[in-house]
């Protein structure tokens, strides 16, 4: 497996249908006046922060989906809940969600050397992006030049985040209403190499039968048990289970082997069989022949998803802390 792969892309990939016009305002170099070590600044802390918990790679990457999916990338799921809002990382979806601290600290040092110049969003971008490489996964160029959101609500996390119990028709329609289409969705699903998850979201595949996806032809009975002797109830919510088993701290191809073998641990990881598009690229990738051309898509993908419903020019604000709201 290679370390990285380093992609330079021309900006003319970032203009995919769907994407907002306001992306195609990002650009790379944004902060070359205004903070020109912003990304030199991002990585220092990233290598302190993965070399002291690398398992913290897929959180860091999972917040910025997270972000993503909800208003667009605009750091609004950084956003902490008030007396009068329950913000998007106090919803249901969301609870489990770690490595606001880690934003804080690399926001705080960028703060320190450029102050109330780069977003939040940005930053959470390149963290993002610096989590995959230093897990050995691919470079991308990063486009920068978001805003920072002011509204974060847990009710439109709870509904507009892809769930883990999704099925096809389903995942496509959200993916689609951000502008990300059903190639996306196989690739970004390919994230989930990294990180481990809770009982609670996949626990129905074990003991909730009435699942179309629950243990049984589309979960391989061997791993099913094995997943059953860590997570003992639907309400077991104390017990983490790798997301690619061996392989959780390392991003690579592993997951789709996992998958193709009905192993993967979400009713949505089941769920890519089902479409032929999906189920093909999935065997494809499984092979372990094509390392290189995943690492190539999913980079795309992370570009595209990036511009998603970004703020830019004078829109939003640029935050002081990623926590709260300048005002």
């Amino acid at each position: 497996m290679r370390s990285s792969v380093v992609l330079l892309l021309p900006i003319a990939l970032l203009l995919f249908a769907g994407i907002t016009p306001a992306a195609a305002q990002l650009v790379e170099g944004f902060y070359g006046k205004t903070c020109p070590n912003v990304e030199a600044i991002v990585r220092e802390e990233m290598e302190k922060i993965i070399g002291a918990a690398p398992s913290l790679a897929g959180p860091l990457l999972r917040l910025h989906f997270h972000d993503c999916f909800v208003r667009g990338c605009d750091a609004s799921v950084l956003l902490n809940s008030t007396e009068g809002n329950l913000a998007e990382r106090d919803a249901k979806p969301n609870k489990s969600l770690r490595g606001f601290s880690s934003v804080d600290r690399v926001k705080a040092k960028i703060e320190a050397a450029c102050p109330n110049t780069v977003s939040c969003a940005d930053v959470l971008t390149i963290m993002a992006r610096d989590a995959v490489v230093l897990a050995k996964g691919p470079f991308w160029p990063v486009t920068l030049g978001r805003r920072d959101g002011t509204v974060s609500s847990a009710v439109e996390a709870a509904n507009e985040l892809p769930p883990s119990s999704g099925d096809i028709p389903q995942l496509t329609k959200i993916f689609a209403s951000k502008g990300l289409d059903l190639k996306d969705l196989v690739v970004l699903s390919g994230a989930h190499t990294l990180g481990t998850a809770h009982c609670p979201s996949y626990a129905d595949r074990l003991y909730n039968f009435s699942s179309s996806y629950a243990a049984g032809p589309m979960l391989d009975s061997e791993y099913a048990e094995k997943l059953k002797m860590r997570c003992k109830s639907v309400d077991d919510k104390a017990m983490l289970s790798e997301m690619d088993p061996g392989s959780y701290k390392t991003f690579d191809t592993s997951y789709y082997r996992h998958v193709s073998k009905r192993r993967g641990l979400f009713q949505s990881d089941a769920a890519l069989l089902t479409d032929a598009t999906t189920r093909d690229y999935v065997q494809r990738i499984a092979t372990g022949k094509f390392d290189d051309e995943f690492f190539r898509d999913f980079s795309e993908s992370m570009m595209k998803m990036g511009n998603v419903a970004v703020l830019t020019g004078a829109e939003g604000e640029i935050r002081k802390k990623c926590y709260v709201p300048n005002n």
